[in-house]
């Protein structure tokens, strides 16, 4: 598809506040009549990246273009384009009509026209009988309903949503979801929806934009993401996924467990480390061993109203989650059965830290901002430009952060079945990865230890 087939295009989006950069290098390009999705957790860029759109900010470098023309430094009331915020902005002084046409009163367009406009749209929200109500007297749901026409009614070719349906209840969210996805057939114009809800961006999106840390971490619909996930944060963001380490024995063999599986996955390589994804709903769990391909026992069955969740320990010492109709009692001894299909294999982003540091004598060497004891008789020299390799298993995270080398913040954790993999950001930045069996929450402050034994030392090429 050619560049000018595009209705907007995110070309290498950079920005920061001071230190932190909130967008990085994101491209982006929306095809005509899209529902696309910004989805991704709070501080992730996605608001940021809408508000460049809208013209309420501007990126450090990069490009935004409508219909292939640059509209990077454009002011936002010569774009065509109307946002709708989660905090709808409606005009409290003004009866719904004339929220309505207010726009339409400001390009001065004949009184005829407003009318037949805004009664148009007061239709298509389903609050044709509403137009001469109070605003603040009204719903949630019919302001938003109201705040939608008023963005509609100028029919722009990009409706901006950010957030719209946060401020609802869980019954009114739903409701609206199906009216905006009605709405979105009818006018035929694209939409751009910004939302850190899963369940929200699954049901109404033609295309899912997955973003964290300023980073895409996946584009694609619906379907690909949650079946097809590139990465562990994806896996992990986009419903329940058991996450596991495994092995790639071969083309369509895989190993996680402690079993070997048949898989679809090829081109991994043989006895290449992988990171496994099984959903809960794609394990079968029977009550009996035969034509199972591992024994578990049930430690947990708990009714969620459509299916039972249930934890199970496997023979190996994994314990999974499974989603099923019917109930296991816990004590169970059950058998468990995956299908090569509902099996996916993805590529490790890392299989240990790495760092870059230097040498400053025999036994120290300076990395993540610090110096740090080494083993001794590396055969360095000082001032040698050096790369560190720790395993994940080998950082040691203490309760009091005074009490450590480094100190930071566990800012994301995974379970892989029978251990913790977490993410932690130091005081001066950087990340490093922990595997552990400790339980931590997100947001816990940690000391940082590693042992001079651990740190293994490369020295770069010159």
């Amino acid at each position: 598809m050619k560049g000018n087939d595009y209705i907007i295009e995110f070309k290498n989006i950079c920005k920061s506040f001071g230190d932190k950069c909130v967008l990085n290098d994101v491209s982006i390009s929306v095809k005509q009549g899209e529902f696309l999705t910004l989805l991704g957790p709070s501080g992730c860029g996605k608001t940021t990246l809408l508000r460049m759109l809208a013209g309420f900010g501007s990126p450090d470098s990069g490009q935004i273009l409508i219909n292939g023309t640059d509209i990077t430094d454009v002011p936002p009331h010569e774009r065509p384009v109307n946002t709708v915020f989660q905090r709808y902005a409606l005009f409290p002084h003004l009866d719904v009509y004339d929220n309505i046409a207010f726009g339409l009163k400001l390009q001065k367009v004949p009184v005829n026209e407003i009318d037949t406009k805004v009664r148009k749209v007061l239709k298509m929200v389903s609050m044709t009988d509403y137009e001469d109500r109070d605003v603040e007297s009204l719903s949630g749901g019919q302001q938003q309903r109201v705040a939608i026409a008023r963005a509609i009614v100028n029919q722009p070719k990009v409706l901006l949503l950010d957030e719209p349906l946060a401020a609802l209840d869980l019954k009114m969210r739903k409701d609206m979801q199906i009216e905006l996805k009605e709405m979105h057939r009818k006018l035929g114009i694209t939409f751009i929806y910004v939302t850190h809800d899963q369940e929200e961006a699954l049901t109404l999106s033609d295309t899912i934009v997955v973003m964290n840390e300023g980073k895409i971490q996946q584009i694609g619909s619906p379907t690909d993401i949650y079946n097809e996930p590139q990465n562990s944060f994806v896996a992990d963001f986009i419903g329940e996924s058991n996450i596991l380490n495994g092995k790639m024995v071969k083309d369509r063999l895989v190993e996680f467990v402690g079993h070997e599986f048949e898989c679809v996955d090829e081109g991994f390589g043989e006895d290449v480390a992988v990171d496994v994804v099984v959903r809960p709903e794609d394990i079968y769990i029977m009550n009996r061993l035969e034509g199972s391909q591992l024994s578990a026992k049930v430690k947990s069955c708990t009714f969620k109203g459509v299916h039972y969740e249930m934890f199970v320990d496997t023979d190996k010492g994994y314990e999974l989650m499974i989603q099923d109709y019917n109930a296991f009692e816990p004590g169970s001894e059950v058998g468990l059965f995956i299908k090569p299909a509902d099996i996916q294999v993805m590529h490790k982003e890392r299989t240990c830290n790495t760092f870059e540091g230097e040498i400053v004598d025999e036994s120290h060497v300076k990395f993540l901002e610090n110096t740090f004891e080494c083993p001794e008789g590396h055969g360095l020299e000082a001032g040698d430009k050096v790369k560190i390799e720790v395993t994940f298993a080998s950082v040691e995270l203490i309760d009091h952060p005074e009490e450590g080398m480094l100190a930071g913040e566990v800012h994301f954790l995974l379970y892989k079945g029978d251990h913790y993999h977490l993410t932690i950001l130091t005081d001066d930045g950087d990340h490093l990865w922990v595997d552990t069996n400790d339980v931590w929450d997100k947001g816990d402050l940690v000391g940082i230890n590693i042992a001079p034994k651990d740190i293994k030392l490369v020295k770069y090429n010159d």
